[in-house]
C-alpha cells in the first residue's frame, strides 16, 4: 500500500492535509507522483471560501474530486507529475492530469496527457489556464482583421495596458478580470453589434451591470464561456483530451514562465490558501512543489 497526502477544504476558509492509503493498481491505471500543481486564483479561491452557489454544486465538480461543496471537499485541477507505477510504456513519463492537490494518486491511463519534453513541470501546470483561453477564443469566433480587446490582468487575460488606455470600437471583447468593473469596461469599448465574451466566474457574488445607456442601441451581445464543454462548433472534431494536448503543446514558448509568479511547498498549503483567498493582488499563477 502507498501512503498519500491530499489537501482538503475542511470548512470554508480552512484547509488541511490528510493522509490516505492508496489501493493496489488495477489494469489500465497509473500511479502518479506529483511534481508541481497550480492554484487557480479564480475558481479555486471561490471554492476555498465556500462561495460555490448550491445550484452549481454538481456542474462545478472537477475530475477526481472527493467530498462535496461547500466542504469538506478535495478540489483542484492542474497537476504535473511522473508515472511511478503502471504499464511499462508509461513508467517514468511526465504527464499532466486534472486532479486535486495530492502528492501521489491513482488515475486511469486515459486521464493523463504526456507533457512535451521542452515544457518544464511548473509551466505545464498552466495547461488548465491555456485550455480556458483556447475555449474563450473558440466561443468568440474571431475573424481575419477583427479588432480584439482582452480585459483582465490575470493569467488568462494577461492585459498589458491600464483600463483608461483601452481602445474602443472593438469587434470582439474578451473579459477575464473577475471583477464587475472589468465587465463594465468590456461593454464600454465594444463596437456596434460586437460580442463580449464573459470568461469570469463570480460564484455567489451578485454583479451589478448597467444595461441602460447604449447597450441596446449598439446591439451588443454578451455571451458566457466556460471550459467544462467544448463549444458546439468544435465539438464534432475536438474532444476535451485533444484540447488539453493542444494546450500543453502551446506551452513550449518560454515566455509563459512570466505568468509563474511564486511557488510554495505542498506542506504549506493549509497556511497559504487563506492568504491567497483573501487577496489575489500582486500575483499571477502560484504553484505548489512536491518532494
Amino acid at each position: 500500500m502507498v501512503e498519500a497526502r491530499a489537501f482538503w477544504v475542511v470548512a470554508p476558509g480552512r484547509g488541511e492535509l490528510k493522509a490516505e492509503q492508496l489501493r493496489a493498481l488495477k489494469s489500465g491505471e497509473l500511479l502518479i507522483h506529483a511534481r508541481a500543481s497550480a492554484i487557480s486564483r479564480g475558481t479555486e479561491t471561490l471554492v476555498f471560501r465556500g462561495e460555490v452557489p448550491q445550484s452549481e454544486w454538481q456542474r462545478m465538480r472537477c475530475p477526481f474530486q472527493e467530498g462535496g461543496f461547500p466542504a469538506p471537499v478535495k478540489y483542484g485541477y492542474a497537476v504535473a507529475g511522473v508515472v511511478e507505477d503502471g504499464p511499462a510504456e508509461f513508467c517514468g513519463r511526465r504527464v499532466f492530469c486534472l486532479h486535486p492537490h495530492q502528492d501521489r494518486f491513482i488515475v486511469p491511463e486515459e486521464a493523463v496527457v504526456a507533457i512535451p519534453d521542452d515544457v518544464p513541470d511548473r509551466r505545464a501546470t498552466l495547461a488548465a489556464n491555456m485550455e480556458t483561453a483556447i475555449n474563450g477564443l473558440w466561443d468568440g469566433v474571431p475573424g481575419p482583421g477583427d479588432r480584439i480587446a482582452v480585459v483582465g490582468a490575470g493569467v488568462v487575460g494577461c492585459r498589458f495596458a491600464p483600463p483608461q488606455k483601452a481602445r474602443g470600437e472593438a469587434d470582439l471583447v474578451i473579459h477575464a478580470s473577475g471583477a464587475p468593473d472589468g465587465l463594465t469596461t468590456a461593454l464600454a469599448i465594444a463596437g456596434f453589434e460586437a460580442t463580449v465574451i464573459e470568461m469570469s466566474w463570480y460564484g455567489t457574488r451578485v454583479v451589478p451591470l448597467a444595461l441602460g445607456g447604449a447597450f441596446h442601441s449598439r446591439r451588443l451581445s454578451l455571451r458566457s464561456s466556460q471550459v467544462g464543454s467544448v463549444p458546439p462548433g468544435r465539438r464534432a472534431r475536438w474532444s476535451r483530451r485533444r484540447r488539453l494536448a493542444l494546450a500543453l503543446s502551446l506551452l513550449r514558448v518560454p515566455v509563459f514562465d512570466l505568468l509563474l509568479s511564486s511557488d510554495s511547498d505542498f506542506l504549506a498549503l493549509p497556511e497559504l490558501m487563506p492568504r491567497l483567498a483573501a487577496s489575489s493582488a500582486g500575483g499571477l499563477c502560484h504553484t505548489v512543489r512536491y518532494d
